[in-house]
């Protein structure tokens, strides 16, 4: 059954600009990958680490940043840029990680928060270099063998490939060796440790990983919207991605795809016919708080194993 739902979300993914028929929701589609791509990063953390944190989309916004200024000031082909975009954003990751780490739970949140504060802090003031309030623009799309990204459809099928090249080494990732050890530090950090295993290296180990997946998520961000502000790290936008990795259903790989959809269509299909869209979204998260507290994939796949098991009996 599982292989069964994940080809057809794969078919109903690859024929999506046919579905939709105008520009305008293939883009929101493409927005709704991006976003994925983003909550799973964080998914590493808060579903199979344990780890909440709160400053996350300071990667998105330094490996966007980082690769447009490349690219706007030293000239910087797409590729260059890109590759040194990744490398810049993994090795701040690494060191954060050395820095909030020290902490765990509340404090690790709030160690993140601070970081994540930092980053958003330097983007907002250094306009010399960021352009301050008013961000950076005229950033240009790659052209991946020859392709211009210049049409929804292709810049779509662009961000598919990368999504699905993502969701595939995460799946390799969680479902590793290493994978089981991310979930035992997570669930038992003393037993872990008994054992013999270095819980703050894994932990370490994941928190960079997630940030270089952030980085790639903020590229393709830059690449959508041709422009970066200080938004993009801000603090509105990490609790935005941590609510749709809650709402989704944390320690599953389908549960961020799923809350990055809901929040995105919410914000961009709601907001057209209500201003309290966030009104709207505020009795969403409650209705699944009350009703689907793990979240809306692991709510249904207990739904479903609850019928199975009636039905067996």
């Amino acid at each position: 059954m599982k292989r069964i739902v994940l080809l057809v979300f794969i078919v109903l993914l690859a024929i999506m600009p046919w579905l939709t028929g105008s520009d305008y929701y293939t883009n929101l589609a493409s927005q709704v990958l991006i976003a994925a791509l983003f909550a799973l990063s964080l998914n590493l953390l808060v579903g199979y680490a344990g780890l909440t944190s709160l400053g996350h989309a300071g990667f998105l916004g330094l490996a966007a940043y980082s690769s447009a200024w490349l690219m706007l000031n030293l000239q910087w082909d797409h590729a260059s840029a890109a590759a040194a975009a990744l490398a810049g954003s993994t090795v701040v990751a690494a060191l954060f990680g050395l820095i909030a780490l020290r902490a765990s739970g509340i404090s690790f949140l709030m160690i993140t928060l601070a970081l994540g504060q930092i980053l958003w802090g330097i983007a907002y003031r250094w306009a010399g270099v960021t352009g301050g309030d008013n961000g950076l623009s005229g950033i240009t799309r790659p052209h991946p063998f020859g392709l211009d990204l210049g049409p929804a459809s292709h810049f779509y099928y662009f961000t598919l490939l990368v999504f699905l090249l993502v969701w595939a080494l995460m799946a390799l990732w969680v479902r590793s060796p290493f994978g089981a050890s991310i979930r035992g530090t997570r669930d038992q950090p003393r037993r872990m440790s008994a054992l013999g295993f270095n819980v703050w290296l894994i932990r370490w180990i994941t928190f960079t990983i997630s940030g270089f997946f952030g980085a790639v998520a903020g590229l393709m961000y830059v690449y959508y919207q041709q422009f970066i502000s200080p938004h993009s790290l801000s603090l509105a936008n990490s609790a935005e991605m941590l609510l749709m990795v809650i709402a989704g259903g944390p320690a599953t790989l389908a549960g961020p795809v799923v809350g990055a959809a809901l929040v995105v269509l919410l914000k961009n299909i709601a907001s057209g016919y209500t201003d309290r869209w966030i009104m709207l979204l505020g009795f969403v998260f409650l209705f699944i708080v009350l009703f689907v507290p793990n979240g809306i994939v692991p709510g249904i796949a207990k739904r479903w194993q609850q019928r199975r098991n009636k039905e067996s009996a």
